[in-house]
């Protein structure tokens, strides 16, 4: 194309102004998308506190109609989130743009970025689902509802592993990096605020600035509450169950093997008190400190299930788990089971309801959260360096848990030591059950309290993380100003968030309740992936028509055609 030609295209925009209060309560933050988020959730709590039967029954009806009408939805935006996250990756030109000027280096080692994508999203569901999900499957997946392999015979287990490895691998990471890299990209090349609303500055130009912009704000901060809750759901259900193993009393489990709620709200009291005080120490004495010891932890577990467990069984695992999951990906990811009126369609469609579209709406709720902590670690990295790590670094790593410490679990099944203990614990108890087969009680409860530990730093971290994180959203991409007042709302609407949905239907309410409330974050993930696309392309013809790409570049120009060094 000329550089004369009159569809020569204009500099990206390099300002979004977003009025945020100068003093009182709200200071430094936008008042548009603090008070309606609080609202908001609010009224979710009081629904659920003050009319627990209607919430019941809603949150029932809306298992059999919502979920199962966008079932496809969730499903196929996954699909095509992946895809476009690995085509701008291999497209070598837009590959080689940098998430920053084009001459900046990255902020961290690589190291010390792997590391802290280790810690990013990973860690309760892990620790809950690196035994319960292969242990699921293992039980019933769709090759056994089909008749292909009969239920915990050595045939269902590497079904078993493509399906765990399916939730866990590209699905989710691909969807956080695009997120990120929606954000980031603009943020960081661009000068615009660090916020959600602000990767949609490609499409929506300054409309963003107003009221269509408060409204995606809104919605990611309600959207990450309710992600962050299902994961601290399962964490907290997994905290009790610990606790009780290392013998904290019976009062912590009912008659029926749930959590009690005297239980489940001194957890809340503790875990979410801890992550307030963390979030109100600030990042660098509260999440660092707490992240060192997450990882070092994490690492020395799963090193005494390598050593100690069924090590050479889980690396076997690992390898053709990774193999089937490759291989069987393009299939699975566009895979929409429907009911054709038998009951094996019927089964497998109730089964995806419960996995994959669970899971494909955490991820999406889970992604402001998450992709606002990604795209602030990887300033200054290339495209295709900043997908291949987001996308296959924390896969690999929960794939190694996934094989090592489920394939102990599975073997341990498989060889009658266990002799159904384990499969037949809670999801929440099947870690601790595992440990209780593999080692001597008194080895077992010394490692079952780590895991407690384990599990504490990671429920403080996440909750500490995501106050901080909505706080950044609140206050249009600023971390700093007056905070303190804020740090408390959220954190008791973590828990009462948490408190009441677990008193009123354990882990399955809060899971219907987040998959509706991903939903509208769902569209602006969709319009997230457009923008992206869109931001790049026209960067990359603006290269070759020689106008500016990013902020610093647009302040030297003149209007006519730019020259970079």
């Amino acid at each position: 194309m000329d550089n004369d030609s009159d569809f020569q295209i204009a500099p990206p925009i390099v300002d979004l102004p977003i009025e945020t209060h100068d003093a009182g309560f709200y200071n430094g933050f936008s008042r548009a998308v603090t008070i309606p988020s609080k609202i908001i959730v609010s009224l979710i709590i009081m629904w659920a506190i003050f009319f627990p039967v209607s919430a019941s029954e809603s949150l029932g009806i809306a298992n059999t109609t919502i979920i199962s009408n966008f079932s496809g939805w969730y499903v196929y935006l996954i699909a095509v989130l992946m895809m476009v996250c690995i085509a701008l990756a291999l497209w070598p030109a837009s590959g080689r743009l940098r998430i920053g000027a084009p001459d900046e280096k990255p902020e961290f080692s690589r190291f010390s970025w792997f590391a802290m994508l280790f810690g990013a999203g990973i860690g309760i569901g892990m620790l809950t689902y690196s035994t319960g999900e292969p242990l699921a499957h293992f039980a019933n997946s769709p090759d056994i509802i089909r008749g292909a392999v009969e239920a915990q015979s050595a045939e269902a287990v590497r079904p078993a592993f493509i399906y765990t490895f399916l939730h866990w691998g590209f699905g989710a990471w691909c969807t956080y990096a695009l997120v990120g890299l929606a954000i980031g990209y603009v943020s960081y090349r661009r000068d615009l605020p660090l916020t959600i609303r602000s990767s949609l500055a490609p499409l929506f130009g300054h409309r963003m600035s107003g009221m269509s912009g408060h409204v995606v704000d809104v919605v990611a901060v309600v959207a990450t509450i309710l992600g962050v809750s299902v994961t601290m759901g399962l964490g907290v259900e997994q905290f009790i169950a610990g606790l009780n193993r290392v013998g904290f009393g019976d009062w912590l489990i009912t008659n029926e093997g749930s959590s009690s709620t005297a239980a489940i709200v001194a957890a809340l009291v503790v875990l979410v008190g801890a992550s307030t005080i963390s979030a109100l120490s600030g990042v660098g004495r509260g999440i660092k400190w707490l992240s060192n010891l997450n990882m070092g932890l994490s690492f020395a577990l799963l090193a005494l299930f390598l050593v100690a467990g069924s090590g050479i069984y889980g690396l076997t695992l690992l390898a053709t788990g990774i193999w089937d999951y490759v291989i069987t990906l393009p299939a699975n990811s566009f895979t929409l089971f429907r009911d054709t009126g038998d009951a094996a369609s019927a089964a497998l469609v109730q089964w995806q309801l419960d996995w994959s579209v669970f899971y494909w709406a955490w991820w999406i709720a889970f992604a402001p959260f998450v992709g606002m902590f990604i795209a602030r670690i990887s300033r200054g990295r290339t495209i295709r360096e900043y997908i291949i790590g987001v996308a296959l670094v924390p896969s690999l790593m929960c794939f190694a848990w996934m094989a090592i410490a489920g394939g102990t679990a599975i073997d341990l099944e498989l060889s009658g030591q266990a002799a159904g203990s384990i499969i037949g614990a809670g999801i929440s108890d099947q870690l601790f059950a595992t440990l209780a087969v593999l080692l001597s009680p008194d080895v077992a409860w010394l490692v079952s309290g780590l895991v407690v530990v384990l599990l504490m730093t990671y429920l403080i971290t996440s909750a500490d993380s995501a106050i901080l994180i909505i706080n950044t959203i609140n206050g249009a991409g600023d971390d700093e100003g007056s905070r303190r007042y804020h740090i408390l709302f959220w954190g008791a609407a973590l828990a009462f968030m948490v408190g009441s949905m677990l008193i009123l239907g354990g882990i399955e309410a809060i899971r219907v309740t987040m998959i509706i409330g991903a939903l509208p974050f769902s569209f602006v993930v969709a319009l997230m992936a457009v923008s992206i696309i869109k931001a790049i392309v026209y960067d990359l013809i603006r290269k070759r028509q020689g106008v500016p790409t990013t902020a610093a570049a647009c302040e030297e120009w003149d209007g006519k055609v730019f020259k970079p060094e």
